[in-house]
Order: C-alpha cells, then structure tokens, then sequence
C-alpha cells in the first residue's frame, strides 16, 4: 500500500443521503469533484455512476483510471441507515444467567428526565432469541462456574428453528476473561447463518449493557453492510483496482477491508467522520487550529470541533436511540439538510425536520414528483438558487415547483406572502443550525468567539454567516469544494486502529510494570495489523493514553501519555481537561486509571496545499437578481458571481451570490469575502 501511495490518482468516495460524490486528485494534484444522486437500493451503483463519469472527464475508460489509483477510499451510510431504517438481520444473543433482560432494560435513564412517554426504540434481540447459559467469570477473571455445554447446545438449536442469520455472544464479565465467549464461539461457529459477533472481542469494557449493546449493533449490521462491501471491493477488483479499497471509520482512520474483519460496527459515522481529514487539510490555509465545521448535505448537518489542531473522541455513540461502545470522532448530527421538509402541525405551528425528501423524490423544485416543501425550495423562492441545471448537471431547478409546494403546504395555512413562509423555514432551519454548533462548542466549554466556522457541503455556505454571526465567530470560512469536503477528507487521513484493555489502578501507585506489559501487548498487536496492511516500521506512529476518573465518579477521561509514565504530566493533563469540561478539579484528590490505550496510525501520503491562480483585476458579476437576503435587508439588487471567474486576492463585500461548482454561498450585508492563496472563501463576519 505504501508503494502505490505515490502513484497517480486518488479517489475519494462518499456516498450520501442525497448524492454521491467523488474526488479525483490526479499526478498533476489537482482536484477534481464529481456529484451524482445516490442510489439507496444498491449504493454501489451510485459508486460506479460517479466513477464512470470520472473516467469519462478524463477520457479513460473506467477499467484504466483504476488500474492506476494509488489510493481508493470510501465512506457509506451502509451500517447507519441498516440501523436507522431498522433492515438488519435476524439477531440472536446468547447471554449469562441472570442477564437475559440487561439488553431491554438498558441503563433506566432517559436522556430528557421529563419525557417519561417517548417510547425506547424497540429491543434489537426479541426476548425468544434471547437465551441464557450457566457459566461464571467473576469480576477478577475467575472461573467460578463453568461453562455449560449443554445449555449452548440447547441454545443453538433454537438459533437454527428460528433463522437466526447471526449470533451476539455477551457473557458477564468477559471484558476480563474472554474464555468463556471464546469457547460458545467455537461451539457455534458452524451455524448455518455463519457470522457470530463476540462482545469481548468488539467492546472489551466494563459497562454490562453497553458491551452487549455494542456486540448486538455489530451482528445487527454484519450481514448487509459487509456483504456490500465486499462485493463492491471484489468489483473494483474486476474493473481494475489494484490497491486495497479502504474505508473510512467512526474513529475518523481508514482500514482496509480486510482488516475491517467481522467489525462492521466501526464504520457507523462512516462518512461524517472524514471531516476531521477535511479540518486537518484546510487548517493551514485558514491560518487556525480552532475550527467548527458545518457540513449541511440533502438530508442532516454534521457538525464537528477541533480545538488545538484536535478533534473530540469519544466512546459511546448514540445511533438511533441504540449505544455503541466504539471509538469515534465526536460528531454531533441533526436532521437538518437542503431536502428537509417543512410544515404546519395541528397547533398551526411551522416546523421544520427533521424528515427529509431524500434522493428520491428530493425537493419539489428537482421536478421528480416531490410535493413537500424543501429548505432547499425554500433558497430557490428566495432568490439564492436559480432554477437550471445544478451540481454539475446531476439535477435541473424549477422554480414554480419550488413556489407552489411552499404555497400550498406553509404559506397558505400560515396566512402569509410566499417570501415570508420561505424566509420562516430558512430562519427556523438555522436556529436549528446554531443550536448544534453551541452544542459542541459554548456547551463543552469552548469559547466560539475565538472559533472559525467551516460551513460546508451542498447547502452548508447558504447559512454560513447566518450561523456565525449569532455563534459570535469573527470569521466563517468556506472550501471551493465544500459540496466534496468529506470525500476529499478520506484522502488527507491516516489508517487508524484502536486498542483497549480494562486497566484499574491509582495513578499515583499504579505498578508501572503491569502496566507497561500491558501497553506492549497492545502495541505488539497494533504493530502486527500495521505490518499486514503493508506500513515500514517508520510509517506507523503508535501513541499510548489512559483513561482517568476522580475516585467515585462515573464518566472517564482519555489523557495521552509517553513511555515515562510521568504521573504530574498525567495529573496535570487530566486536570486541564477536566477543568474545561466540568468548571472544577479537585487539588490532591485521588485519581484512578480505569482503561490503557493505544491508537497506531499507519503514514498515508497527505494532499498538498496548491496555491490559486492570482487574479488580475476586480470581481466582476455575472448577473444582478432580487435575493432575500435576511429578515432586516428584504429583498435586494443582488450582485451573482461565478465562482470559477475568482481567484486569490479578488474581494466581494456583501450582499453577493457566488455559484460554485458543488455549492452556493451566500454573503451577508456588509460581510468582507476575500478569495486566499488556496483559492477558498474567507468572510470576515460584519457586526
């Protein structure tokens, strides 16, 4: 792999809600975007359509672009929409004694103390594919009951009546000793539906519901998504590929598919989690390791924080109201997108989402029957999209359609003019907007002042100065290819794998020993999947963290530590950390280790930065059109660029259009957008 990372194309595939899209960097390094619309049956149809029309922009036939791709990277929605759509498989689980019901019973918290009616979404493991089995690991890694052969016996005949196509095995206390899940594994390996998901080797941590939770969603997705995956990794080989195909996971790494394994549950931000590569890539040019992205596509906004040049991670996801205990980049994602649809409930009340038109019918305004007013039909009435051709052609705007479905579903009921039905959506959709930005800035203790907004995707720099201005950001920054940011952040990332061990000991008389056996397990293991995947000794970066808690406390810390093992650094890092999240340490108070990590990176050749072309003269318009600008302005003369006549040095103060290839974006009254060396868009944020 590290041969061909020098070869000549990239690609970079990420297939969405509404649109697919690819990125193809050739020798030269220039980049070049591709948009079709997804296809939700058969994803890897979309994959291959954006791939052939790839191909045909460079006059290769497709079989000869991927014989020489040095890098082929791919994010999907695959695991996350076979969990949000409800579409996995037929899931058994095998459990101890005494914890048949922990899976129903969850945590008995709610994450809204006052909701108390919202049903919890249905038990992924009917309670009939739920069976027990004696046998006893107690919480020292004892055997203190054996195994019961019997009971599996028992349990797997019932799996086969029952047409169980896979198998979560979720013993007590394997996180310490995994020989009884390792020994009910090997007793149902040969069951006819072939894939068994084992919770020590997926999830091994303390926390009885969130491993089995974690182990479930794993054998809940398995089936679907890693049959796509390898059959579209097997017809990539047909036409040509001649590197592995890689793929991006939650914890914002790639891996191959090989290595991926029986692990589909790590591919769950899939797609979303790219966008730390994306931050990574445009940090330079911004001149800031402080950034919050706005990634706004057809169907939801994902919305990430990098503070220092760092992005979050965290260790349990919420997907679908169901926990997965998997590392990934904190990614906060609501329903909020260019397909959301709007309207009036019962009370007379606007809402807007979280339901969205999709790719298929999409907004009214793409004239594929869609009826329901879209966000996206919303900017067409509002002058900011012009009806044509759009996304390089991938869809036509009709106006009329756009006006008639706002009419009829939000202007009419509401009483009002079209325009300010269409504004009402657009203003509910950013507040929308601005919430999920303070969630994971002001609400985390960072302060969003000192933040540059990233606004990207297909709709995402519409709002862009609409959101930062509120947030309090002096500046909202804008990528040319913001429509392909996360495709073009799978090729600006590392492959990645984590490694945790359940760990308990007080940092400051931790037997260093112990641990520092344990951390060379660990880093034995990560050094072997990296050698496998093809990285030299000095490509791969291994790093070592623990993870920290006051004594008595329930959540934990992850603080990175180097092979001294300092405990004042760790100290000190931990209580940094826990100072910002939480407003107070303890001085002196006892600290205790609770899990040893290590996260190995294998070296993939990063993009290079390529400095625009300068311009010559002024920014000159290419039309002048009526735009709603915002509740104060109204309705205004309003100048329209076209984004390829702009280059580095050009600046536009606002109001303005400018039309991008992959996007719109929208300039405020008095904002000051000024076009930098790397050819993206910088607005300083009027106040």
């Amino acid at each position: 792999m590290m041969e061909a990372a020098s070869a000549s194309w990239r690609i970079g595939v990420d297939v969405g809600g509404t649109f697919t899209d690819l990125v193809l960097v050739g020798p030269d390094r220039g980049v070049r975007v591709f948009k079709v619309p997804s296809v939700p049956a058969d994803p890897s149809q979309g994959v291959l359509n954006a791939l052939q029309r790839a191909a045909d922009s460079e006059d290769l036939p497709v079989g000869r672009l991927l014989a020489s791709c040095s890098l082929f990277v791919h994010g999907s929605t695959v695991a996350t929409n076979t969990v949000l759509e409800g579409k996995g498989a037929r899931v058994a689980m095998l459990t101890t004694a005494g914890f048949r019901d922990s899976l129903d019973i969850r945590r008995g918290a709610r994450d809204d103390p006052w909701d108390h009616r919202t049903p919890y979404p249905p038990v992924l493991v009917p309670r009939q594919l739920r069976l027990p089995v004696r046998g006893r690991i107690d919480r020292t890694g004892q055997e203190s009951e054996p195994l019961s052969d019997e009971d599996i016996g028992t349990a797997l005949k019932v799996f086969r009546e029952q047409g169980v196509e896979a198998i979560a095995i979720c013993l007590f206390n394997s996180f310490s000793n995994a020989g009884h899940e390792n020994a009910a594994a090997e007793a149902m390996k040969d069951f006819p539906g072939g894939f068994i998901s084992v919770s020590s080797e997926i999830a091994p941590i303390i926390g009885e519901y969130e491993r089995s939770s974690t182990a479930v969603l794993n054998a809940y997705v398995a089936p679907r998504t890693l049959s796509y995956l390898r059959s579209l990794n097997a017809r990539l080989g047909e036409l040509g590929l001649s590197s592995p195909m890689l793929l991006i996971q939650s914890n914002g790494g790639v891996v191959s598919v090989s290595e991926l394994g029986d692990r589909p549950v790590t591919l769950l931000l899939s797609g979303p989690a790219a966008g730390r590569g994306a931050l990574q890539f445009f940090s330079e040019a911004i001149g800031s390791a402080d950034l919050v992205s706005m990634e706004i596509g057809g169907t939801s906004c994902d919305v990430i924080l990098m503070s220092g040049g760092e992005v979050g991670f965290t260790d349990l996801l919420d997907i679908g109201g169901y926990k997965c205990a998997s590392p990934a980049i904190e990614v906060h994602t609501i329903g909020a997108g260019g397909g959301t649809i709007a309207r009036v409930d019962a009370a007379g009340l606007l809402q807007v989402g979280p339901k969205g038109a999709g790719a298929y019918p999409g907004p009214a305004c793409y004239g594929l029957g869609g009826r329901d007013p879209t966000i996206t039909d919303a900017h067409v009435v509002l002058g900011r999209l012009k009806a044509g051709p759009y996304a390089n052609g991938a869809v036509t705007i009709d106006g009329d359609l756009a006006a008639r479905a706002i009419e009829e579903a939000v202007a009419m009921p509401l009483g009002l003019p079209l325009e300010r039905a269409a504004a009402g959506m657009i203003q509910l959709m950013e507040q929308k907007l601005l919430h999920a930005v303070q969630r994971v800035s002001s609400e985390r203790g960072h302060d969003p002042r000192r933040l540059t907004l990233v606004a990207a995707g297909g709709a995402g720099p519409l709002h862009a100065v609409a959101v930062a201005r509120p947030l309090g950001s002096q500046r909202a920054y804008v990528p040319r290819l913001s429509g392909a940011f996360c495709a073009l952040g799978m090729l600006h990332a590392d492959v990645r794998h984590d490694y945790v061990r359940v760990f308990f000991d007080k940092l400051d008389s931790a037997e260093v020993e112990k641990a520092e056996t344990v951390f060379r397990q660990l880093e034995r293991q990560a050094k072997a999947t990296l050698a496998r995947e093809g990285f030299a000794a000095t490509d791969m970066r291994i790093l070592r963290a623990l993870d920290l808690r006051y004594i008595a406390q329930q959540w934990d810390i992850t603080v990175l530590a180097d092979t001294a093992f300092d405990r004042a650094a760790i100290r000190r890092d931990f209580e940094r950390e826990h100072e910002r999240l939480f407003g107070h340490i303890q001085p002196g108070g006892s600290i205790e280790i609770t899990k040893l990590r290590v996260q190995a990176f294998g070296h993939i050749q990063r993009l290079e930065k390529v400095d625009a072309k300068r311009a010559t003269g002024e920014a000159e318009s290419i039309e002048r059109r009526r735009v709603w600008i915002d509740a104060v302005t109204g309705w205004t003369e309003t100048p329209v660029y076209d984004g390829a006549s702009l280059h580095a040095g050009n600046v536009i103060v606002g109001p303005a259009v400018i039309n991008e290839m992959t996007t719109t974006l929208l300039v405020g009254r008095n904002d000051r957008m000024s076009v930098d060396a790397s050819g993206n868009y910088s607005i300083e944020i009027s106040r």
